[in-house]
């Protein structure tokens, strides 16, 4: 009962901070694909040690979205389906989550927050459960877009660090079959409009390809002509190997998939749009121009 009340107290808080209304809808009607009982603990959500707490979220295993509306004289029908980063074994809810979406409704873009399972399940690929999650959201989304006043051909993907290897991992699978279809928002495509991947992880391996300059992407990414536009941002002593986000730049541009690419010199990893971060940290005005110039958002 006390983790419920925390779990209670922070999101209330995050709820209020975030954004003009919010609402928030379970991904599965009833247990989530694969699913087993007891094989994680309770679902938690605790503060970090940093001068504003980053909220972290653990042991999820009834995944939800969260739909973040801009007011209404600013919105322009743009949605973003954003996916907090912590390593696939908990997720940055506050710090790559809501915060986001209190940014990108200040430009009429309507925000939905995925809260997708983690830690990582016992002989599953890391990136499973959190996908069929993903792929799931982005169909909801798509059911919900004419009740939120979202248009279904604006509906975008953004993530931070595993969060945007999950990104990756659905504007590259969004066609793939990863769980039965449960009702009739599952006839829908999970293909995003557009995909921004914010410090990747994972692209070239669990090790990140150490520090190989030429370290290839996982077989896993299948960059085809299909793939949606890209907005890529990385930093150069990024201690996760920003070559993942160059070669899935390459990809794309062999593929002829129009992509954008920033690589700051200095940052690290983990930064969100926290101002105390540097120039790294507003790569998130520079998306903003992008998702204008490509016709995105007016």
């Amino acid at each position: 009962m006390k983790h419920i009340a925390l779990i209670s107290f922070f999101v209330c808080i995050l709820l209020s901070a975030a954004a003009v209304s919010a609402q928030e809808l379970k991904l599965w009607s009833g247990t989530a694909p694969g699913e087993v009982a007891g094989t994680v603990g309770e679902e938690k959500a605790e503060p970090g040690k940093e001068s504003i707490p980053i909220i972290l979220v653990s042991n999820v295993t009834v995944p939800a979205l969260t739909v973040f509306q801009p007011e209404a004289d600013k919105a322009n029908g743009t949605c973003i389906v954003i996916f907090p980063g912590g390593g696939y074994n908990i997720l940055a809810y506050n710090h790559e989550g809501t915060e986001i979406a209190q940014y990108f409704n200040s430009l009429g873009i309507t925000a939905v927050v995925v809260k997708y399972r983690v830690p990582r399940r016992k002989d599953l690929p890391k990136h499973l459960p959190p996908l069929q999650d993903a792929q799931r959201a982005m169909r909801l989304v798509k059911q919900n877009a004419e009740a939120w006043k979202i248009d279904p051909k604006k509906i975008g993907a953004m993530g931070f660090s595993a969060g945007a290897h999950l990104t990756m991992m659905l504007a590259t699978h969004y066609d793939e079959r990863t769980y039965e279809p449960q009702d009739d928002a599952d006839k829908l495509s999970a293909r995003p409009a557009f995909a921004c991947p914010i410090y990747l992880a994972y692209a070239l391996g669990e090790d990140h390809g150490k520090d190989n300059i030429d370290a290839p992407l996982v077989e896993e990414v299948t960059v085809t002509k299909e793939t949606p536009p890209m907005f890529l941002s990385v930093t150069d002593d990024d201690r996760v190997n920003p070559m993942g986000s160059v070669q899935l730049y390459i990809e794309l541009r062999k593929n002829k998939i129009p992509c954008e690419l920033h690589v700051f010199v200095k940052g690290g990893h983990g930064y969100g749009i926290r101002s105390d971060k540097g120039p790294a940290a507003e790569w998130n005005v520079l998306c903003g121009k992008w998702l204008k110039q490509m016709g995105f958002i007016p």
